[in-house]
Protein backbone atom coordinates (compact mmCIF):
# COMPACT_ATOMS: atom_id res chain seq x y z
CA UNK A 1 0.00 0.00 0.00
CA UNK A 2 1.12 3.55 -0.68
CA UNK A 3 0.18 6.43 0.88
CA UNK A 4 1.25 9.79 -0.53
CA UNK A 5 4.95 9.51 -0.83
CA UNK A 6 5.21 6.81 1.63
CA UNK A 7 5.66 3.31 0.18
CA UNK A 8 4.53 0.43 3.39
CA UNK A 9 5.26 -3.25 3.08
CA UNK A 10 1.95 -4.45 4.02
CA UNK A 11 -1.27 -3.42 4.08
CA UNK A 12 -2.39 -4.42 7.96
CA UNK A 13 -2.72 -1.17 10.06
CA UNK A 14 -3.30 -1.10 13.58
CA UNK A 15 -6.17 1.39 14.58
CA UNK A 16 -5.12 4.69 16.92
CA UNK A 17 -7.22 3.99 19.73
CA UNK A 18 -7.24 5.56 23.25
CA UNK A 19 -6.23 4.07 26.33
CA UNK A 20 -4.86 0.91 24.17
CA UNK A 21 -2.15 1.57 21.58
CA UNK A 22 -0.01 2.82 23.60
CA UNK A 23 3.99 2.84 22.84
CA UNK A 24 4.34 -0.52 24.39
CA UNK A 25 1.50 -2.16 22.49
CA UNK A 26 2.20 -0.53 19.02
CA UNK A 27 5.58 -2.02 19.53
CA UNK A 28 4.04 -5.22 19.74
CA UNK A 29 1.99 -4.92 17.20
CA UNK A 30 4.69 -3.98 14.81
CA UNK A 31 7.01 -7.27 15.83
CA UNK A 32 3.76 -9.11 14.79
CA UNK A 33 3.54 -7.25 11.54
CA UNK A 34 1.28 -4.54 11.68
CA UNK A 35 2.62 -2.49 8.69
CA UNK A 36 1.56 1.01 9.95
CA UNK A 37 0.95 1.82 13.90
CA UNK A 38 -0.39 5.71 14.95
CA UNK A 39 -0.54 7.17 18.62
CA UNK A 40 -3.14 7.49 20.84
CA UNK A 41 -5.38 10.57 19.62
CA UNK A 42 -3.24 14.03 20.64
CA UNK A 43 -5.01 17.16 21.56
CA UNK A 44 -3.43 19.96 19.18
CA UNK A 45 -4.84 22.51 22.53
CA UNK A 46 -3.36 20.27 24.80
CA UNK A 47 -0.02 20.44 22.35
CA UNK A 48 0.23 24.13 22.07
CA UNK A 49 -0.43 25.09 25.69
CA UNK A 50 2.03 23.19 26.35
CA UNK A 51 0.13 20.04 28.47
CA UNK A 52 3.45 17.60 28.99
CA UNK A 53 0.70 14.31 29.84
CA UNK A 54 -0.23 15.49 25.79
CA UNK A 55 3.49 14.94 24.95
CA UNK A 56 3.81 11.80 26.48
CA UNK A 57 1.66 10.27 24.63
CA UNK A 58 4.20 10.73 21.47
CA UNK A 59 6.63 8.32 22.73
CA UNK A 60 7.25 5.81 19.56
CA UNK A 61 10.13 3.20 19.60
CA UNK A 62 12.68 2.19 16.69
CA UNK A 63 10.54 -0.73 15.48
CA UNK A 64 8.05 1.86 13.84
CA UNK A 65 9.62 2.34 10.52
CA UNK A 66 6.99 5.04 9.80
CA UNK A 67 5.88 7.21 12.70
CA UNK A 68 2.10 8.06 12.15
CA UNK A 69 0.82 10.90 14.87
CA UNK A 70 -3.25 10.91 15.55
CA UNK A 71 -4.48 14.29 16.56
CA UNK A 72 -7.91 15.60 17.13
CA UNK A 73 -9.02 19.56 17.27
CA UNK A 74 -11.68 21.92 15.42
CA UNK A 75 -9.37 24.87 15.07
CA UNK A 76 -7.52 24.91 11.65
CA UNK A 77 -4.62 27.33 12.93
CA UNK A 78 -4.86 25.88 16.43
CA UNK A 79 -4.19 22.66 14.87
CA UNK A 80 -1.28 23.34 12.12
CA UNK A 81 0.49 25.16 14.87
CA UNK A 82 0.93 21.73 17.02
CA UNK A 83 1.84 19.87 13.59
CA UNK A 84 4.76 22.47 13.35
CA UNK A 85 6.20 22.15 17.24
CA UNK A 86 9.58 20.58 17.42
CA UNK A 87 8.10 17.04 19.09
CA UNK A 88 6.48 16.59 16.08
CA UNK A 89 8.75 16.47 13.43
CA UNK A 90 9.67 12.46 13.76
CA UNK A 91 6.41 12.03 12.24
CA UNK A 92 5.76 10.94 8.76
CA UNK A 93 2.04 10.84 8.54
CA UNK A 94 -0.26 13.17 10.26
CA UNK A 95 -3.55 11.23 10.94
CA UNK A 96 -6.75 13.68 12.03
CA UNK A 97 -9.34 12.16 14.41
CA UNK A 98 -12.74 12.79 12.88
CA UNK A 99 -14.71 9.45 14.12
CA UNK A 100 -13.80 9.28 17.81
CA UNK A 101 -17.85 8.89 18.95
CA UNK A 102 -17.44 9.97 22.63
CA UNK A 103 -20.01 12.64 24.10
CA UNK A 104 -16.56 14.74 25.66
CA UNK A 105 -15.00 15.32 21.91
CA UNK A 106 -18.26 15.57 19.71
CA UNK A 107 -19.85 18.04 22.22
CA UNK A 108 -16.81 20.41 21.88
CA UNK A 109 -16.93 19.85 18.19
CA UNK A 110 -14.18 17.79 17.66
CA UNK A 111 -13.97 14.09 16.40
CA UNK A 112 -17.60 13.03 14.16
CA UNK A 113 -18.97 15.77 15.05
CA UNK A 114 -16.94 17.61 12.03
CA UNK A 115 -19.10 15.06 9.80
CA UNK A 116 -21.55 17.59 10.35
CA UNK A 117 -19.14 20.17 9.32
CA UNK A 118 -17.25 19.55 6.04
CA UNK A 119 -16.54 22.98 5.53
CA UNK A 120 -14.43 23.28 8.78
CA UNK A 121 -13.26 19.64 7.94
CA UNK A 122 -11.62 20.37 4.91
CA UNK A 123 -10.58 23.50 5.90
CA UNK A 124 -8.58 21.80 8.80
CA UNK A 125 -6.67 19.36 6.28
CA UNK A 126 -5.83 22.61 4.00
CA UNK A 127 -3.92 24.10 6.38
CA UNK A 128 -2.13 21.14 7.85
CA UNK A 129 -1.18 20.00 4.89
CA UNK A 130 -0.50 23.70 3.42
CA UNK A 131 1.69 24.21 7.45
CA UNK A 132 3.64 20.96 6.90
CA UNK A 133 3.88 19.43 3.53
CA UNK A 134 4.02 16.24 5.29
CA UNK A 135 1.13 13.12 4.32
CA UNK A 136 -2.16 13.63 5.61
CA UNK A 137 -4.82 11.46 6.26
CA UNK A 138 -7.89 11.58 8.22
CA UNK A 139 -10.18 8.50 10.11
CA UNK A 140 -13.71 9.28 10.18
CA UNK A 141 -17.14 7.23 10.72
CA UNK A 142 -20.14 6.12 8.22
CA UNK A 143 -22.21 8.91 8.91
CA UNK A 144 -23.24 10.88 12.51
CA UNK A 145 -26.73 9.85 13.10
CA UNK A 146 -27.70 6.37 12.59
CA UNK A 147 -29.26 5.48 9.27
CA UNK A 148 -26.79 8.72 8.12
CA UNK A 149 -24.67 8.03 5.32
CA UNK A 150 -22.02 11.00 4.89
CA UNK A 151 -18.65 9.12 3.92
CA UNK A 152 -19.27 9.27 0.23
CA UNK A 153 -19.62 12.95 -0.03
CA UNK A 154 -16.96 13.85 2.95
CA UNK A 155 -14.36 11.47 1.42
CA UNK A 156 -14.51 13.77 -1.65
CA UNK A 157 -14.51 17.23 0.20
CA UNK A 158 -11.10 15.52 2.02
CA UNK A 159 -9.79 14.37 -1.02
CA UNK A 160 -9.87 17.94 -2.61
CA UNK A 161 -8.63 19.58 0.12
CA UNK A 162 -5.49 17.39 -0.17
CA UNK A 163 -5.81 14.01 2.24
CA UNK A 164 -3.63 11.79 1.12
CA UNK A 165 -5.47 8.77 2.24
CA UNK A 166 -9.15 8.54 4.32
CA UNK A 167 -10.11 5.87 6.47
CA UNK A 168 -13.76 4.59 7.08
CA UNK A 169 -15.28 2.83 9.90
CA UNK A 170 -18.26 1.30 8.84
CA UNK A 171 -21.00 2.44 11.44
CA UNK A 172 -22.05 6.18 12.34
CA UNK A 173 -21.31 8.01 15.53
CA UNK A 174 -24.42 7.17 17.49
CA UNK A 175 -23.69 3.70 16.59
CA UNK A 176 -20.69 3.58 18.81
CA UNK A 177 -19.37 -0.03 18.50
CA UNK A 178 -22.94 -1.90 18.27
CA UNK A 179 -24.01 -3.60 15.68
CA UNK A 180 -22.49 -4.43 11.95
CA UNK A 181 -20.16 -2.64 10.22
CA UNK A 182 -21.75 -1.11 6.88
CA UNK A 183 -19.07 -2.73 4.47
CA UNK A 184 -21.04 -1.36 1.48
CA UNK A 185 -20.47 2.44 2.01
CA UNK A 186 -16.85 1.99 2.38
CA UNK A 187 -16.72 0.34 -1.32
CA UNK A 188 -18.51 2.98 -2.29
CA UNK A 189 -16.11 5.48 -1.02
CA UNK A 190 -13.96 3.53 -2.61
CA UNK A 191 -15.57 3.86 -6.00
CA UNK A 192 -15.63 7.60 -5.43
CA UNK A 193 -12.49 8.54 -4.65
CA UNK A 194 -8.82 8.54 -6.57
CA UNK A 195 -6.87 8.46 -3.35
CA UNK A 196 -6.42 5.00 -0.89
CA UNK A 197 -9.06 3.96 1.39
CA UNK A 198 -8.61 1.95 4.36
CA UNK A 199 -11.53 0.02 5.63
CA UNK A 200 -12.24 -0.70 9.20
CA UNK A 201 -14.94 -2.63 11.40
CA UNK A 202 -15.36 -5.97 12.14
CA UNK A 203 -12.17 -7.39 11.61
CA UNK A 204 -11.08 -9.76 14.06
CA UNK A 205 -8.75 -12.49 12.17
CA UNK A 206 -7.69 -13.55 8.87
CA UNK A 207 -10.95 -14.63 7.15
CA UNK A 208 -12.81 -11.74 8.08
CA UNK A 209 -9.66 -9.30 6.76
CA UNK A 210 -10.04 -10.98 3.36
CA UNK A 211 -13.15 -10.75 3.38
CA UNK A 212 -13.17 -6.98 3.80
CA UNK A 213 -11.16 -6.38 1.27
CA UNK A 214 -12.74 -8.57 -1.38
CA UNK A 215 -16.34 -6.71 -0.33
CA UNK A 216 -14.89 -3.07 -0.44
CA UNK A 217 -11.71 -3.01 -2.58
CA UNK A 218 -9.73 -1.05 0.16
CA UNK A 219 -6.20 -0.47 -0.29
CA UNK A 220 -5.98 -1.66 3.18
CA UNK A 221 -7.58 -2.77 6.09
CA UNK A 222 -7.45 -1.17 9.49
CA UNK A 223 -7.69 -3.10 12.85
CA UNK A 224 -8.78 -2.02 15.75
CA UNK A 225 -10.58 -4.37 18.79
CA UNK A 226 -9.99 -7.51 17.09
CA UNK A 227 -6.00 -6.88 18.02
CA UNK A 228 -6.70 -6.04 21.51
CA UNK A 229 -5.09 -8.88 23.50
CA UNK A 230 -4.75 -10.39 20.04
CA UNK A 231 -1.43 -8.43 18.18
CA UNK A 232 -0.60 -11.99 16.73
CA UNK A 233 -3.74 -11.22 14.13
CA UNK A 234 -0.86 -9.24 12.23
CA UNK A 235 1.37 -12.31 11.94
CA UNK A 236 -1.30 -14.51 10.90
CA UNK A 237 -2.15 -11.75 7.80
CA UNK A 238 1.75 -11.30 6.79
CA UNK A 239 1.91 -15.21 7.43
CA UNK A 240 -0.56 -15.70 4.71
CA UNK A 241 -0.18 -13.09 2.49
CA UNK A 242 3.56 -13.00 2.41
CA UNK A 243 4.00 -9.12 2.29
CA UNK A 244 5.74 -8.72 5.47
CA UNK A 245 8.64 -10.07 7.40
CA UNK A 246 7.46 -10.37 10.90
CA UNK A 247 10.22 -10.30 13.89
CA UNK A 248 8.22 -12.53 15.93
CA UNK A 249 8.11 -15.87 14.81
CA UNK A 250 5.63 -17.22 17.20
CA UNK A 251 2.74 -16.40 19.43
CA UNK A 252 3.87 -16.13 23.25
CA UNK A 253 1.40 -13.92 24.98
CA UNK A 254 3.25 -14.36 28.31
CA UNK A 255 6.45 -12.54 26.35
CA UNK A 256 4.22 -9.99 25.00
CA UNK A 257 2.53 -8.38 28.17
CA UNK A 258 6.59 -8.50 29.88
CA UNK A 259 8.02 -6.82 26.93
CA UNK A 260 5.16 -4.31 26.50
CA UNK A 261 5.71 -3.12 30.43
CA UNK A 262 9.64 -3.16 29.81
CA UNK A 263 8.95 -0.38 26.51
CA UNK A 264 6.63 1.66 28.92
CA UNK A 265 9.32 1.34 31.55
CA UNK A 266 11.70 3.63 29.18
CA UNK A 267 8.30 6.71 29.20
CA UNK A 268 6.38 6.26 31.79
CA UNK A 269 5.89 6.17 35.71
CA UNK A 270 5.47 3.03 37.98
CA UNK A 271 1.68 4.56 38.13
CA UNK A 272 0.72 4.75 34.57
CA UNK A 273 2.11 1.83 33.72
CA UNK A 274 0.10 -0.70 36.20
CA UNK A 275 -2.96 1.27 35.65
CA UNK A 276 -3.20 1.03 32.34
CA UNK A 277 -2.36 -2.51 31.59
CA UNK A 278 -4.89 -4.05 33.55
CA UNK A 279 -7.46 -3.37 31.09
CA UNK A 280 -4.08 -4.95 28.69
CA UNK A 281 -3.88 -7.97 30.62
CA UNK A 282 -7.53 -8.70 30.76
CA UNK A 283 -7.83 -8.58 27.14
CA UNK A 284 -5.34 -10.94 26.70
CA UNK A 285 -7.09 -13.73 29.32
CA UNK A 286 -10.43 -13.23 27.51
CA UNK A 287 -11.62 -16.58 26.74
CA UNK A 288 -9.11 -18.55 28.79
CA UNK A 289 -10.25 -20.97 31.16
CA UNK A 290 -9.99 -19.80 35.02
CA UNK A 291 -9.28 -16.49 33.76
CA UNK A 292 -11.82 -14.88 36.77
CA UNK A 293 -9.24 -15.12 39.85
CA UNK A 294 -6.57 -13.63 37.77
CA UNK A 295 -8.17 -11.00 36.19
CA UNK A 296 -9.53 -9.97 39.77
CA UNK A 297 -6.12 -10.27 40.96
CA UNK A 298 -4.95 -7.83 38.47
CA UNK A 299 -7.28 -5.48 38.58
CA UNK A 300 -5.83 -4.93 41.90
CA UNK A 301 -2.42 -4.67 41.58
CA UNK A 302 -0.77 -1.34 42.89
CA UNK A 303 2.47 -1.87 41.39
CA UNK A 304 4.19 -2.79 38.36
CA UNK A 305 6.32 -5.65 40.45
CA UNK A 306 3.16 -7.25 41.30
CA UNK A 307 1.64 -6.98 37.87
CA UNK A 308 4.73 -8.77 36.27
CA UNK A 309 4.77 -11.10 38.98
CA UNK A 310 0.75 -12.46 38.14
CA UNK A 311 2.02 -12.31 34.64
CA UNK A 312 4.80 -14.28 35.13
CA UNK A 313 2.40 -16.79 37.34
CA UNK A 314 -0.24 -17.50 34.38
CA UNK A 315 -0.09 -20.48 32.30
CA UNK A 316 -1.38 -19.23 28.63
CA UNK A 317 -1.17 -22.67 27.25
Amino acid sequence: MKIGNINLAGDAVLAPIAGFTDVGFRDIAVRYGATLTCTEMISCKGMVYGSEKTKELLATTDNEKVKAVQIFGNDPQIMAKACLMKEMQKFDIIDINMGCPVPKIVNNGEGSALLNNPKLASEIVRNIKAATGKVVTVKFRKGFKKGEKQAVDFAKYLQDAGADCVAIHGRTREDFYEGKADWDVIAEVVQAVEIPVIANGDVVDFESYLAIKKHTGAAGVMIARGALGNPQIFMEIAKNTSKIDTIFKNIDKKRDILMQIETLKKFYTDRYIYSNMKKQVCFYLKGMAGAKPIKEAVCHVESVDELVSIVKSIDFD
